[in-house]
């Protein structure tokens, strides 16, 4: 499953497909009209089985609206790098922190593209980052609330929830008409800024995630290089500008860092182009086999 949240591939050293908005159906449970910023999609150690599982969950579900079609993926792996455009967006200009080595592991990736032919160039801060933010965390409290919002009134299942999770909902129950108003307005000038980008690129990269993985104790990590997270949330940050609008993304991995922990970078496209998103993702894996490999000794 793929979040709004986060890409829990992003610490693994395999495959994890976030497809367009809508392609995966959701259950005809609660509001289905608002809800578009997280998804389900597969996982998986190659692109080719990526693609077939999506095949399975993609369809329309009339109950759902906006719904996609599926499309054969698996038959559309196989494509040409050579001039493909591609963006990398880094840490978005400095608005992201990452820790020590994870830019300079996915440039590594990002070079496994250019020796297939593809064009990569870097990408100034499209939107300013604080703004998706916001947008972002108002419609999540606001979402939130509204689908859970109920168990405050149980004791006993308020109770079993997690502080944060707490946090979450409580955070709804301040959210105006006009904040959520405001938030969507900031999530439509992104779809359409990020709309006229791609017609420049055809796919950018980010890295998949901020952070190497961390100690199962940790509840989150506090900081990153000095910068304190003042939401236990804000060091995922770097998934939002994908999530916040619905796009396609892979997230590939791409290899291990000084102490042999996995990473991995997110190559995303326009909404829809998520057959292009495999293919692309399938030449990079025949050139790496990542997930067929092990972490080195230490």
């Amino acid at each position: 499953m793929m979040g709004s949240l986060r890409n829990p591939a992003a610490f693994c050293n395999i495959y994890g497909f976030r497809p367009t908005w809508g392609l995966v159906p959701a259950d005809a449970l609660g509001d289905t009209f608002m809800a578009t910023m997280a998804t389900e999609g597969p996982m998986a150690r190659t692109v080719e089985d990526i693609a077939r599982l999506l095949e399975t969950l993609a369809g329309e579900n009339p109950e759902v609206p906006f719904g996609r079609p599926a499309e054969p993926y698996a038959e559309r792996l196989e494509t040409d790098l050579r001039g493909l455009r591609i963006g990398w967006l880094g840490d978005w200009g400095g608005a992201y922190p990452l820790e020590p080595g994870i830019a300079e592991l996915c440039e590594s990736g990002l070079r496994v593209l250019e020796g297939q032919g593809a064009i990569v160039e870097p990408v100034a801060p499209p939107f300013p980052a604080e703004k998706l933010w916001q947008a972002w965390l108002t419609l999540r409290a606001f979402l939130n609330y509204g689908a859970k919002g109920a168990m405050r009134d149980n004791p006993a299942q308020w109770a079993q929830l997690k502080p944060e999770t707490q946090w979450e909902i409580e955070q709804g129950l301040s959210v105006t008409a006009a904040q959520v108003h405001a938030a969507s307005v900031i999530r439509s000038r992104w779809y359409a800024r990020a709309a006229k980008l791609f017609r420049q690129y055809d796919a950018l990269v980010m890295p998949s995630a901020q952070v190497w993985p961390f100690p199962v104790e940790w509840r989150w990590p506090q900081a990153i290089n000095g910068r304190a997270m003042d939401t236990y949330h804000r060091w995922m940050e770097v998934v939002v500008p994908v999530s916040l609008i619905g796009l396609p993304s892979l997230a590939v991995p791409c290899g291990f860092g000084a102490a042999g922990l996995p990473m991995g970078m997110q190559i995303f496209g326009p909404s829809g182009a998520d057959a292009r998103i495999l293919a692309i993702g399938q030449q990079y894996h025949r050139a790496t086999e990542w997930p067929q490999r092990r972490p080195p000794a230490l």
